[in-house]
Parts: structure tokens; sequence; C-alpha cells
């Protein structure tokens, strides 16, 4: 059993913020020797730094071999806390940054393409007026789960993605904090010229042998129409393309030879720019929400927060789109 800490004479006085630097870099690392030539100091400086934090936690941070060293339980605890204080202060950073001049600053957001296209872009170029100087950093991301780990890691403020389960049945449900910005279901598209526009109504079991474009196997749009076919006693449409690539289904619907599946607020988008129109064909109704995930009990700085408040007054207005479309 470890003996209790006593807080302000093993800790508050002796710990130095350098020192949680050095463990965090060791366990990136993985190894005394390259943490130190990474930190620019001798391998026994590092060696004697993580020592005195064992003797004042009283706990083992890693387990030492000559391949290196790997974290233990109280390490890997230890490291999360780390990276939340190294996180805070970062955050404390930019809150003065924007606080001392409120059209600067740094966002960093994850998101997939589709969303992208049909949301982050109208939010940011809105944003990008009202704060000039700001840099929005956004990183690609695929989403078949909401397993987040640049959000967890912090290098993300927020992501915004399609969730393909409901948004309390995740697995990361007590560490993220998930908002549904809207639903947006899927509705089965072709070019103006494909044949099948003609029909005023549609049976799932007519497009079997229709070339579909779906996305990869294993992705959400792909399970569902998968599904759809599999709930009908069907055997599973003819797939000639798998791909995420929102635009270049587009391009191929344009042809007039192929039907794909796409997001309601994807299709308007496109509709816009290429001669697509949505086939009376009913899939399986499911909720498909848009989702803004943030890490729970993470302080989100002012600029971060802004940028929340526009991306659902966005989001409204592609979810009133959305209904004017299907009515």
């Amino acid at each position: 059993m470890l003996r209790k800490i006593d807080w302000d004479s093993q800790i508050g006085r002796r710990f130095r913020l350098r020192d949680l630097y050095v463990f965090a870099t060791v366990a990136q690392r993985g190894n005394m020797a390259k943490a130190a030539a990474e930190l620019g100091v001798s391998q026994p400086t590092v060696s004697e730094t993580v020592a005195d934090l064992e003797h004042a936690l009283g706990a083992r941070l890693f387990d030492r071999s000559r391949q290196g060293v790997a974290l233990t339980v109280y390490g890997e605890a230890f490291l999360r806390r780390t990276r939340a204080a190294f996180d805070e202060l970062r955050q404390g950073i930019r809150d003065i940054e924007f606080l001392s001049d409120a059209t600067a600053g740094e966002l960093r957001l994850g998101c997939p393409e589709s969303v992208a296209s049909a949301l982050i872009s109208p939010v940011v170029q809105q944003f990008a007026r009202q704060h000039p100087r700001v840099s929005i950093s956004i990183f690609h991301l695929t989403t078949p789960n909401l397993d987040l780990p640049l959000l967890h890691d912090r290098t993300l403020d927020l992501a915004i993605v399609r969730s393909p389960v409901p948004l309390a049945v995740h697995s990361q449900g007590e560490q993220l904090q998930a908002e549904c910005l809207f639903d947006d279901p899927l509705i089965v598209a072709a070019g103006t010229r494909n044949r099948w526009t003609r029909h005023r109504r549609i049976d799932l079991a007519d497009l079997i042998d229709e070339p579909w474009i779906l996305t990869p196997p294993g992705a959400a749009i792909y399970n569902h129409v998968i599904e759809a076919f599999r709930a009908r006693g069907l055997p599973p449409p003819s797939v000639i393309m798998g791909t995420q690539l929102a635009g270049l289904r587009g391009d191929m619907l344009a042809s007039g030879r192929y039907i794909a599946p796409l997001p309601r607020s994807i299709f308007n988008l496109y509709a816009k720019q290429f001669p697509l129109k949505a086939l009376a064909v009913d899939l399986p109704v499911r909720p498909w929400p848009v989702a803004l995930v943030t890490l729970k009990n993470r302080t989100l700085s002012p600029l971060v927060e802004r940028f929340i408040e526009s991306t659902r007054r966005i989001a409204k207005s592609v979810a009133r789109d959305g209904k004017r479309a299907r009515s």
C-alpha cells in the first residue's frame, strides 16, 4: 500500500515544472538516453530527475530494462494528469492572448471531409471575417466510432463528427462530452440522367444490380446500406467503388450511371454543383447525428467557446435547409 503523500512538504515545495516535462519526455521516448538527447541534458540528470519524482510520490513510475523504460500503472495515471496540467497552462496562455487581442488566437479542430464541406466551411468563413487574425488548424478524422485519440491527448480543442451510434452509447462516454448539432439522414442519390430519377417510387430490391458507390467496408455509410438490404432479406448491392471522398462521389454520380447514398447536407451542397437528384427509395430511418465533441472537464478558451457558438448557429441553418428540401 502506498504511503500518504503530503502536498506541502513532498510536492508543492519540491516539484518543478521542468521535472514534469522531463517525465513526460521520457514517457514519450521510452528511453532515458533518447529523452536526454532531446532535452539537451545528460542521461544521469534525467535519471536523477525521474528518481526524485518517484521518491516524492512514493511510487515507481517506470519499469526499467535494457531496451528502455515502460510506464507502470502509477506512471500512466501520473502522465494523464501531467498532460492535463500542461494543457491547462497552454490554455491559460491562449486565454491571455485572446483577452489582449480578441481578433487573434489559435484553434484546432478535427472533422471528416463530409462535415468539413457541409458545415465547417461556412462556419470558418463567417468566423474568419469576425476574427481575421485567428489561425484555425483542421485535422482530417475518420470516425467509424467515437474513439478520438487526438481529442484525448489534447491535440484538438474540439471535434465535429458524424456519430455512427447514439451519442449516449459510445465507448468513451465517461471522458467525452457530445452535443447533437443536427440530424443528417442518408438519402440515395443519382445523376439527373439516371433512369431511376424518373420513377416516383422505387423498391430497394430494384436497385440490387445497379452500380453503387459506397464508403469502404466498415465505414458507417457502408454498414448502414448493407444492413438495410439485409433487413429486407436481400443480398448486398453491386458495389463498384468504395471511397470516403464525397467530391469523387459527386463527379461519378453526375455521369448518370451510378447511385450512391449521401448525407442530406452533402446532397444539398453537391446538388448545387452537380446535376443530382434524390431517388424515391426509402432506407430504414435511423438517427444520423452530426455531433460536436469536446473533452469532458477540460477548460475551453474563450476563442473556442465563440467558435462553438458560431458552429451552433450555422448548424441550425443547415438543419433548416434539410427540412425544406424534404418538404
